[in-house]
């Protein structure tokens, strides 16, 4: 290569948002599914907490926009791969039907939260009754569903890079 001549690498598009950034790297080294998803409920515990303590109606709208993604596409990473290989893999489908029941209450709270804006009647009611479902999900998920899913033959890991794929794929569709 001549003196004047600079080698070029391709560069790929660095991701618009901070959580799709985020999500990125993550699905990049994937954690085990129960890893990513305990983490998922940690984060989203995290911003309900922080909703309570917001006054100003642009914050809260600006938050719960975030916690309605994520819990979207925590839900739908679920049910597309998780449950699925969770139904085979351990012997509880009554656990599992009532996930899904749970899963489809939190959709129906989310879908009237999108409907409406911060500071309109029953808002805030709204967003902090999602959080009492997302909680009680989240208990029956960590010491119920998960321990069996761990003792299983499931491949965690495996399992654990499909969803980080497809909740990166979720994410930067949502951020388009």
């Amino acid at each position: 290569m001549a003196a004047t001549q600079t080698a070029t690498r391709p560069t790929k598009a660095k991701p618009a948002s901070k959580a799709a950034r985020k999500t990125e790297r993550a699905a990049a080294k994937p954690a085990d599914a129960i890893k990513l998803l305990k983490d998922d409920h940690k984060e989203v515990k995290s911003w309900f907490q922080q909703y309570e303590k917001l006054e100003k109606d642009s914050d809260k709208q600006v938050l719960a926009d975030k916690i309605c993604l994520a819990l979207t596409v925590h839900a739908r990473i679920e049910e597309e791969i998780f449950y699925p290989a969770a139904r085979e893999a351990i012997d509880d489908d009554d656990l599992l039907d009532e996930a899904e029941v749970e899963h489809a209450s939190a959709k129906q709270l989310i879908s009237e939260i999108e409907a409406m804006t911060a500071g309109d009647r029953l808002f805030d009611a709204k967003v902090l009754v999602l959080g009492e479902y997302i909680n009680h999900h989240v208990e029956e998920e960590e010491s119920e569903m998960f321990p069996e899913c761990r003792d299983s033959y499931l491949d965690l890991k495996a399992l654990g890079a499909k969803l980080a794929a497809r909740k990166a794929e979720l994410m930067a569709q949502a951020s388009k």
